[in-house]
């Protein structure tokens, strides 16, 4: 019997997988690929919060956004892609999704690869804006911070336990509290959950040669969502997402560590919910 972590057996996640359907959409011309998604919360909102997951992270590890969200009228889409192998296929295929779902603009939460791809989108599409707003937790600005960019284009190579291995890597093994341990333990397991296709694709967008162009980006809000514990991301990438958008909002969280979303939901959730309401305030304002 496969082991199974604290929080996939609590009442809230199961509440969640019962409750809200996982949806399985294709919009390539390959039909084995299909993005995976939640969306929960009123569906005439046609501006929602879609959530980008990191490289180890699976469409469920927010679901204490989709569930605390919605029960505040927010409309919250977790989104898991299939594997795409370069930032142009992916965000070809994001775009492809928003058309399907009749989206044609989204406020993105992205963590780690998710917010790293999040910058990237609103920057193709700048000549016809699909972002509304950027939450960006735990992330960074270019990916020559990791110390595999000289061997990205072999990761399709690798089997899976090498590179599962390669981001366990990343997860602290310091002591932590209950609900940091808890949500380790949930994002090992998703890690377990994804194949090596998966895995390969994420970490070859994740540690090819790549850079944002934050200057293509002024012209929407900004959140920067950090924690001041330990996490995977050393202060200097801090230090460079805070230079790039010098007027972003700051959200910072005491502790939280890799996974805040889902050891300090409650934290996060206000954080994601003061950001919509200010724009919503800031768009009415401007439309007054």
């Amino acid at each position: 019997m496969s082991y199974m972590s604290e929080l996939s057996q609590s009442n809230e996640y199961l509440s969640f997988r019962s409750s809200i359907p996982l949806r399985k959409i294709i919009v390539d011309s390959d039909s084995s690929k299909a993005w995976k998604i939640f969306d929960s919360g009123p569906k005439s909102v046609s501006c929602p919060l879609v959530c980008l997951p990191p490289v180890s992270g699976t469409a469920d590890i927010f679901f204490k956004q989709v569930m605390g969200l919605a029960s505040r009228g927010v409309r919250v889409i977790a989104a898991e892609p299939p594997p795409y192998w370069n930032m142009k296929e992916w965000c070809d295929g994001f775009k492809r999704l928003l058309d399907y779902l009749e989206l044609h603009k989204v406020h993105l939460f992205g963590a780690s690869l998710g917010g790293f791809i999040a910058q990237k989108f609103t920057e193709i599409t700048k000549n016809c804006p699909r972002v509304a707003s950027l939450v960006l937790c735990n992330t960074f600005t270019d990916t020559s911070v990791f110390e595999y960019n000289d061997s990205a284009a072999l990761f399709w190579l690798l089997p899976s336990l090498v590179l599962k291995r390669m981001l366990m890597g990343n997860f602290t093994t310091d002591k932590v509290d209950r609900r940091m341990a808890e949500s380790i333990d949930f994002m090992v397991e998703r890690l377990e959950s994804l194949t090596q296709t998966e895995l390969a694709s994420r970490l070859t967008i994740n540690c090819s040669p790549c850079y944002v162009q934050p200057h293509l980006l002024t012209n929407i809000p900004i959140t920067v969502m950090d924690v001041w514990d330990e996490s995977a991301l050393c202060s200097r990438v801090r230090e460079d997402v805070y230079k790039s958008y010098p007027h972003a909002k700051l959200a910072h969280l005491k502790s939280g560590g890799n996974f805040p979303y889902l050891s300090r939901s409650d934290e996060v959730n206000l954080h994601l919910l003061v950001s919509l309401i200010c724009i919503y305030v800031l768009n009415t304002h401007i439309l007054v």
